[in-house]
């Protein structure tokens, strides 16, 4: 079976209200690996498993809710495949990066794998879309292995059609102010505390706070601040008690904006309701070996009949680099936890959570070679 033949297969499977059905299919795929479930249905394959160090593929196999041209007439995910792309809910976010992983995972040399000494774990998580809860939630029970490749997308972030390394991402920190004021009847404003107007007070100071940036192994990342609604009054004719203002800010190793000068204006309270953490990579020689794996693998496809991957054509020369990421993932909790983490997968920018959801058949065979690559470079490793 081909990862794309796997992609397909897990696809079809609904995964954004109930994972269940989703893990069970990948856990019974494997048949070398050592498999586990863990209470809160995480999916763990394990290769060498007593090696003393550790290489983990991340994934996670929940998706977001499927678009109405995504679903089959039985409640089933449509999947399609045309022209070398792969159609449906969950085939880049992240179903195609999480099936080349299962076939590295399960095809690797176990020789190898004790001379060097390296335990090799592949794991999907649930609860990603809402949070990385599954991620977490391992985290709490102890799952920190000491290095991780986690297969959201980083393919065409330099050049289109190159799949890059991202060794760091940005994280999103959500909050909202909450303002306090003082009801009156709008024809005697001046009896009341107008909250609207401390909200307003309150979004310039937003404004006026400046994001931070942050550079990881060449690569700057920067942060933003954006006031994203205003909600305040319950009546046209009378002064408004409270307000509301909601912040995003993306966020980047190491520093957050100073968001709590805007608390203390006057009646001003700060709460942050979604804290995802950014990552960095602070082992240079890991996302070397990825990266020189990634590029490996781009030569061979270069050097066989002008080398161009089906469905996505880059240029001839174009090699991997290495990049930053926009958005969290489950990198930023491991990475919190002690683990060296990169960001390698066959996702493109644009596809992830659209109604035209897809993934080129030929990135997903290149991605498997990437991981296997990988495996062999970080088994080589002399500690």
């Amino acid at each position: 079976m081909t990862v794309a033949d796997l992609t397909e297969r897990l696809v079809a499977i609904p995964s954004h209200d109930d994972e269940t059905a989703a893990g069970d299919a990948v856990a019974d795929w494997f048949e070398t690996a050592t498999v586990e479930r863990d209470t809160h249905g995480n999916v763990f394959a394990r290769q060498n498993p007593d090696g003393e160090r550790q290489l983990a593929f991340v994934g996670h196999h929940d998706v977001v809710p499927p678009a109405p041209r995504q679903t089959t007439d039985d409640g089933g995910y449509a999947v399609e495949r045309r022209r070398e792309r792969l159609y449906g809910r969950g085939t880049a976010d992240m179903v195609g990066s999480l099936a080349a992983a299962m076939h590295a995972v399960e095809s690797a040399d176990p020789d190898l794998l004790r001379g060097a000494d390296l335990e090799l774990c592949f794991v999907s998580f649930v609860g990603e879309e809402d949070g990385g809860v599954g991620c977490r939630a391992a985290v709490d029970d102890g799952f920190a292995p000491e290095y991780a490749v986690v297969g959201e997308g980083s393919t065409g972030y330099s050049t289109p059609g190159v799949t890059d390394v991202a060794v760091a991402h940005k994280g999103r920190r959500g909050s909202t102010l909450t303002v306090a004021g003082e009801a009156a009847h709008a024809s005697e404003p001046e009896a009341g505390v107008n909250a609207a107007y401390r909200a307003a007070d309150a979004v310039d100071a937003v404004r006026g706070l400046d994001a931070p940036t942050a550079t990881v192994q060449g690569k700057q990342l920067a942060g933003s601040l954006a006031v994203t609604g205003v909600e305040s009054g319950t009546a046209w004719n009378v002064i408004p008690e409270s307000a509301t203002v909601t912040v995003d800010e993306r966020t980047v190793p190491g520093e957050r904006a100073p968001l709590d000068r805007v608390a203390e204006l006057p009646d001003v309270e700060w709460t942050v309701d979604q804290d995802l953490p950014p990552m960095a990579c602070d082992d240079r020689a890991f996302a070397d070996a990825v990266l020189n794996a990634a590029r490996v693998v781009q030569v061979d496809e270069t050097s066989v009949d002008g080398g161009d991957v089906p469905g996505v054509d880059p240029p001839a020369d174009a090699m991997p680099q290495r990049v930053g990421k926009p958005h969290a993932t489950d990198a930023g909790w491991l990475a919190q936890a002690g683990t060296a983490c990169v960001v390698c997968g066959a996702s493109e920018p644009g596809e992830a959570h659209t109604d035209t959801e897809s993934v080129s058949v030929g990135v997903l065979d290149r991605l498997e070679a990437i991981y296997a690559e990988t495996v062999e470079r970080v088994a080589a490793v002399d500690r």
